[in-house]
């Protein structure tokens, strides 16, 4: 599986600028007017990960496949979108299709990028896109919720509905159906208000490794626990460089990690992922799982037949292959297991799968 973040935010806040760093791309159009993105870009992204070349040695594989994100640049909201304004409803509908948002919000003063407000809030600038987000959804709810449409709604959808409208008619927290709803029966409400999100503060260059009053501000309000401080230009510049460059810039300026490392570790925690990988002679491949996947799942990351026909998996940590040296080794050494139906697969485990077609 490949998962989709959607980057939304208000006009002129780096949304574009960002998606061509995390791309490394130039397909998202960036200027200095609002709504230069109409249509919204979309970029796919291998998910570095250096446990696969260690296992491609050990397996002297012929390639290496690693597994992907999707990020879709989408176009700036303004206060009604929900009612139509700006690029409205076609906004929304883009951000209904993505697994997580990324919200960029803009933490940099300057006078030669236009500002759709007077000043620079970021604090504002979250409510006002949150704002539309419950108000699309309080709408959608509202439809849903009309006798001829209730019949295609199943009773714990039409529980989760009411529930939302009441929080957000009574201005509550709408995020507390999670703790009174499965994930699977949350992702199937559709409701923009209950996505994953990751707080992207958006600053100057002088600002990338302490943050200004800006990111103080909205840190001190929304916590640092999904907020990362990211300068896009920066990001951009980083991708013009080849490694060495790489490397010697990102350690004069003071960063340990570029914006995409940081962006794909938050996505893995708030979307809550594991990877596991495939190693041989042929190739060495990562595959993206959600948590406390049962192997016969996992085995259907591969292909739907491993799945159906599934027996055993032989399974390794990374930890032992790497320390075996290989699968020969590691059988040997008593390494390797034979797994089950119900066996969860962990994070990093190496898999060969066995099944009957």
């Amino acid at each position: 599986m490949s998962f989709k973040c959607g980057i939304v935010g208000l006009p002129n806040v780096g949304k574009s600028t960002l998606f061509n760093a995390l791309t490394n791309s130039n397909n998202a159009q960036a200027a200095n007017f609002p709504f230069c993105t109409i249509d919204p870009n979309i970029g796919v992204v291998n998910v570095p990960d250096g446990r696969l070349d260690n296992l491609a040695k050990i397996s002297k594989s012929k390639k290496i496949i690693p597994t992907t994100i999707s990020f879709v640049d989408i176009a700036g909201l303004v206060k009604g979108a929900s009612k139509g304004e700006g690029l409205g409803n076609k906004f929304l509908s883009h951000i209904r299709e993505v697994d997580a948002i990324i919200h960029m919000i803009r933490c940099f003063d300057s006078d030669d990028i236009q500002n759709v407000n007077p000043t620079v809030d970021p604090i504002r600038d979250l409510e006002i896109i949150e704002t539309e987000m419950m108000l699309a959804d309080l709408e959608s709810i509202q439809k849903r919720l009309e006798k001829n449409n209730k019949k295609n709604v199943d009773e714990d959808q039409i529980k989760i509905l009411q529930n939302a409208q009441d929080l957000i008619n009574n201005d509550q927290d709408i995020s507390i159906l999670k703790d009174n709803f499965s994930k699977k029966q949350i992702n199937l409400s559709g409701l923009l208000s209950l996505k994953p999100k990751i707080f992207v503060c958006n600053v100057d260059e002088k600002s990338i490794q302490d943050g200004n009053n800006h990111t103080k501000a909205f840190i001190n309000k929304f916590g640092k626990e999904n907020t990362l401080i990211v300068s896009a230009d920066i990001e951009n510049q980083i991708n013009e460089l080849d490694n060495n460059e790489k490397e010697n810039y990102m350690t004069m300026i003071g960063l340990k990690n570029t914006g995409l490392d940081m962006l794909i570790q938050k996505g893995y925690k708030i979307l809550e992922l594991d990877t596991f990988f495939t190693s041989g002679p042929e190739e060495t491949r990562a595959w993206t799982i959600e948590k406390n996947c049962i192997a016969p799942k996992a085995a259907g990351e591969i292909h739907t037949d491993f799945e159906k026909g599934f027996i055993r998996a032989e399974t390794i940590s990374y930890d032992d292959f790497i320390n075996n040296d290989g699968w020969v080794n590691s059988k040997t050494n008593g390494k390797m297991r034979l797994e089950g139906k119900d066996y969860i697969v962990k994070d990093g485990d190496i898999l060969n799968i066995r099944f009957n077609t």
